[in-house]
């Protein structure tokens, strides 16, 4: 019942750029399933309404559909697409940018005992789990707001706290709860993935990076490994070849350039990555995206 409310919500109300009037809620509508491609998660809540995707994080594979989420905690390097999606039944996805500020009032909030104990292991960065009917119904609740706009401003913030408490609280709460502690394994390995991601371009020592992080080489690596699935080498790697592939499409003709700019002085070594990761040359890669019709529709991971 939820989830057919939520697709005729979901379908009457998404926009080509994926936004809406409520701060913070996506809407994605994808009537094609493309070959898979490479993006940053961001942090935040997804939830498939109709159709199916697969996510690559590292060695790690997703796959998730209607009836499904999956919370991204930290901002990643995933490659991904929709295994079921066309025009007589688009992907049809919702989203919430999960903000750190926001569960940590949650959680300052919670009394003693409501929420279920933290496990020593890090919480994995992506982790899909089936959408209990609570969740669902908040997320319904939260859209209808779309057709009331006198009601947003109002209803939206309290809705989107029921939502995040529904995560907090629920299967993959470790993950979120994590996210809103400044001193969480979480919170430190956040850190180095936004610092390797700013200087991708740099070489770097993996100790100064876990000494910036405040943690021990071991507990860092053990850590970063848990969260990302990648060692930070092979991190930073994919945000190297991520953004390559978007200078390409602005610079089609300078694959040279393009790999010295990302931080690759061989030309050798960065053709040899870039067919590793996306399955061609760079040459060869630009010259189809150069030959591409329209924008592809923004999609949540």
């Amino acid at each position: 019942m939820h989830l057919d409310e939520l697709r005729a919500l979901l379908a009457r109300h998404a926009r080509p750029d994926g936004t809406t009037a409520i701060e913070g809620v996506l809407i994605s509508k994808v009537e094609r399933a493309d070959p898979p491609s490479a993006s940053m998660t961001g942090t935040v809540f997804a939830l498939i309404a109709q159709g199916a995707k697969r996510l690559a994080l590292g060695d790690r594979v997703y796959d998730y559909r209607a009836g499904q989420f999956l919370v991204a905690s930290v901002d990643l390097p995933v490659t991904g697409h929709f295994t079921e999606a066309s025009p007589q039944l688009p992907a049809l996805g919702f989203g919430l940018t999960l903000q750190p500020a926001a569960v940590a009032e949650l959680l300052l909030r919670a009394a003693s005992g409501d929420l279920p104990p933290v496990a020593g292991a890090p919480p994995l960065g992506i982790a899909v789990s089936d959408a209990p009917d609570d969740l669902l119904d908040a997320v319904v609740r939260l859209l209808r707001l779309l057709e009331r706009p006198r009601d947003v401003t109002v209803l939206a913030p309290l809705i989107k706290r029921e939502i995040l408490w529904r995560l907090v609280s629920g299967e993959q709460g470790a993950a979120v709860r994590q996210l809103g502690l400044a001193d969480s394994s979480l919170a430190h390995i956040s850190r180095a993935v936004r610092w390797i991601r700013d200087h991708h371009t740099r070489s770097f020592r993996v100790e100064d990076v876990a000494r910036m992080s405040g943690m021990s080489v071991s507990a860092f690596y053990r850590n970063f490994q848990a969260v990302t699935a990648m060692s930070p080498i092979q991190f930073q790697k994919q945000i190297r070849l991520q953004e390559a592939r978007l200078l390409l499409t602005m610079h089609p003709n300078d694959v040279t350039g393009v790999g010295r700019r990302v931080g690759y002085d061989s030309p050798s070594q960065f053709s040899r990555e870039y067919r590793r990761q996306f399955g061609t040359s760079p040459s060869q890669d630009a010259a189809r995206l150069r030959g591409a019709t329209g924008d592809p529709a923004p999609a949540l991971p």
